[in-house]
């Protein structure tokens, strides 16, 4: 048994820390923990997958190419991503760890 929220970053962490927790044919799960990171300017997310998320701690601004409003996510607030919509992190709260457990899924999940 392990913890979701075991071996976190300091909280001045200069790079985002990714661990995969779990991975299936199909399915992967990864916790991703955010100090003050943001997608850099004019950068989207495009991904082949479909992604699932759940802020488990802190806070976020997340944004879509196609909805005018961003969303801001606070502990407890999940999206699905569906594949290939364009989205950005345009903000996670500097010097707090933001953690996101996020389910990728799809025919090819798995890392290749």
């Amino acid at each position: 048994m392990e913890n979701i929220f075991a071996e976190l970053p300091p909280g001045a962490s200069r790079d985002e820390q990714f661990l995969e927790l779990l991975a299936r044919p199909g399915l992967r799960i990864e916790r991703i923990v955010s100090t003050g990171q943001a997608s850099p300017p004019g950068f989207w997310y495009e991904q082949a997958l479909g992604e699932w998320i759940l802020l488990l701690e802190g806070e976020a601004l997340l944004r879509f190419e196609d909805q005018p409003q961003v969303l801001h996510l606070k502990a407890g607030d999940y999206v699905d991503i569906a594949p290939r919509r364009r989205h950005r992190v345009d903000w996670t709260k500097p010097g707090q760890a933001t953690i996101w457990l996020a389910v990728h899924y799809g025919p090819s999940a798995l890392p290749v």
